[in-house]
């Protein structure tokens, strides 16, 4: 009886490992077209921008390029020589680092709010989403040029009678200043907070990927689970620490990465627009292409900090 149940256990668990065998070759075929297509198409072109970093490019008379060696000359004149490249880069960074936890948090606290049981709460959804398809066209380009910020900024945009335009008086009305000032808070954290309402149109504008995979998160929690918090007598507050906050943590470190990924390669970015303005100068190609590399090693490691710290306090729900 004995070797018979050690032999089924054997035989489980070999069916268990060919299970995950299969799994891993379905993964690998699913991703094998972008793989072949990475290596035939897009690495050649990412050699060469590296390779272009550590010549200096100058055009022949009769056509071509001539490629002279200069080593890491480039990446100093943009680090030393260039006396923009390093203000944008903290200015952006530091922006991006206010502007990343907004769009997490506003995506999460949304997402539980259009998950409850209400009427229309498809339409909230939809709602919540037309931004993100409407910002694949013709508003991204007027957004990345800031023509709608600049319309709606000037006297000649939407007039409520008084002179103002609508986007000022917000911030009029409320003067979120003069109570943070009459609070005696700090004024570090008086311009954060005065810079996230002014930049909220961006944060939803933002928001509606992040709120998707928060929704298809907190779908996946058990029902069984929340009843018995409530059998239990766990208050509300209680149960969103207990339960949802650590049962969703996973979708919160895929949602850091991609709104990190997001915010740092978006068009409207002042890095991203800086490095294009420099590529558009004369003999500023290579030298736009060692700022891009360089900005790129940044953003890399961002994303393995935020994801190293946050897989920290990651809960993995084990469905043994």
């Amino acid at each position: 009886m004995t070797n018979n149940a050690v032999k089924n256990a054997s035989k489980k668990k070999r069916r268990i490992a060919s299970l995950d065998r299969r799994k891993a070759r379905a993964g690998w075929i699913f991703v094998l077209p972008f793989l072949i297509g990475f290596i035939v198409v897009y690495f050649p072109i990412i050699f060469d921008s590296i390779k272009l970093t550590f010549y200096h490019v100058s055009s022949k008379p009769g056509g071509g390029m001539d490629l002279e060696w200069v080593g890491w000359d480039n990446y100093r004149q943009a680090l030393f020589v260039n006396p923009d490249f390093v203000q944008t880069l903290i200015s952006g960074i530091g922006k991006l680092a206010f502007d990343i936890p907004a769009i997490v948090i506003f995506s999460l606290f949304m997402a539980i709010l259009l998950n409850q049981k209400m009427a229309g709460r498809a339409v909230f959804r939809a709602i919540f989403f037309v931004p993100v398809i409407i910002a694949t066209g013709v508003m991204a380009t007027l957004e990345s040029n800031n023509i709608l910020s600049a319309y709606m900024d000037s006297t000649s945009g939407i007039n409520d009678g008084s002179g103002q335009s609508a986007s000022a008086q917000i911030v009029s009305v409320l003067d979120f200043e003069n109570l943070f000032d009459s609070m005696k808070v700090g004024k570090e954290l008086v311009t954060m907070v005065v810079d996230i309402i002014n930049n909220i149109y961006d944060i939803v504008n933002r928001s509606g990927v992040q709120m998707l995979i928060f929704l298809a998160g907190l779908q996946s929690i058990s029902p069984a689970i929340y009843e018995s918090c409530q059998i239990e007598g766990a208050s509300a507050w209680e149960t969103f620490w207990k339960i949802t906050f650590p049962m969703i943590s996973p979708m919160i470190l895929v949602n850091a990465v991609y709104t990190i990924i997001d915010s740092f390669t978006a068009e409207s970015n002042t890095v991203m627009r800086f490095i294009e303005q420099v590529t558009n100068t004369a003999h500023g190609g290579v030298i736009s292409s060692a700022m891009a590399w360089m900005y790129f090693l940044l953003v890399i490691l961002i994303v393995v900090a935020v994801a190293g710290i946050f897989s920290a306090y990651v809960f993995y729900q084990r469905r043994d």
